[in-house]
């Protein structure tokens, strides 16, 4: 594999660093997110396409533009193993804060900064079925019937994140988190829906979403460890996602490898700009948590 990346010219952006992409204003993500939620006229398709613009899609061409030279989906998965061993040894302290330090409080802070995802968990995805071909398609849609539950309510994803906040004592209303939520977790549901219903090709979907399910396995470590540590008894959310998402990685995989005609660099780019946003939520999350007086 050749991993030179692409030199960058007049019409290829400048390679972006790692957690270097900055959301728009609050008062912007939090429209796109309206916009995202409901149908759009022909002057909602004009605002949504700004915001992208302004946001997502100057960092999606950067990092197609300079992605390795891959010859093969073996090649790139090869690499995004490596990427996420790379991530996993050099967490950030935060997650050691997390982990070990953090009061119920701080904790609950948290919770609150991701009720928008939890509350919807993987409903969002569902447009980017039909968008792939067939094989891979069937490899995404196994994943997604595990994040809904199996058709068991109880065990749907967003169902353990309303236990969750029920056990804290708040609202299980979406509305309710809506100003106080940070742009950065804002962006951190944004992105989904972007991936699977306004990318230009769901095989940024493939790339975000392998890496997404992997990275989960070290991430949720340091949640699980914290909702134990405090004595969170409905800590199922975290504690099922180090379960389930080990064979979710490996149905992503497939997704890719299923391809006929890959572009290893849109994959690519979606693998950096899920690191990047989700990695930018948490630090944002438990910025504002450790804000909470103890």
């Amino acid at each position: 594999m050749s991993t030179t990346p692409a030199s960058p010219t007049a019409e290829s952006p400048v390679p972006v660093a790692a957690h270097s992409i900055a959301a728009p204003a609050a008062t912007a993500q939090r429209e796109l997110h309206a916009l995202y939620r409901r149908v759009p006229n022909l002057g909602d398709y004009g605002s949504m396409t700004a915001i992208e613009e302004r946001w997502i899609l100057p960092k999606a061409r950067a990092y197609e533009a300079s992605a390795p030279r891959f010859g093969s989906a073996g090649e790139l998965l090869q690499a995004l193993k490596e990427f996420l061993a790379e991530e996993e040894a050099a967490l950030p302290e935060s997650a050691t804060f997390l982990a070990e330090h953090a009061t119920l409080d701080q904790f609950k802070v948290i919770v609150r900064q991701f009720a928008l995802d939890g509350l919807t968990e993987s409903e969002s995805l569902l447009p980017v079925v039909p968008r792939l071909p067939y094989r891979s398609a069937m490899a995404v849609f196994r994943v997604l019937i595990d994040e809904l539950g199996c058709g068991n309510e109880e065990k749907a994803h967003s169902q353990l994140y309303r236990d969750l906040l029920s056990e804290f004592g708040m609202s299980l209303e979406l509305d309710d988190y809506l100003d106080e939520t940070t742009p950065e977790c804002y962006a951190y549901v944004n992105m989904f829906h972007w991936l699977a219903s306004r990318a230009s090709s769901p095989q940024y979907f493939l790339g975000a979403y392998a890496y997404f399910e992997t990275s989960v396995l070290y991430a949720f470590q340091s949640f699980a460890r914290a909702a134990r540590r405090l004595g969170v008894v409905n800590d199922a959310y975290y504690t099922e996602h180090l379960y389930i998402d080990s064979y979710h990685s490996n149905h992503m995989r497939t997704a890719i490898r299923a391809l006929d005609e890959p572009d290893f660099a849109k994959i690519w780019a979606g693998v950096r700009l899920a690191s990047d946003i989700v990695g930018e939520a948490q630090e944002a999350a438990i910025a504002l948590a450790r804000e909470t007086v103890a």
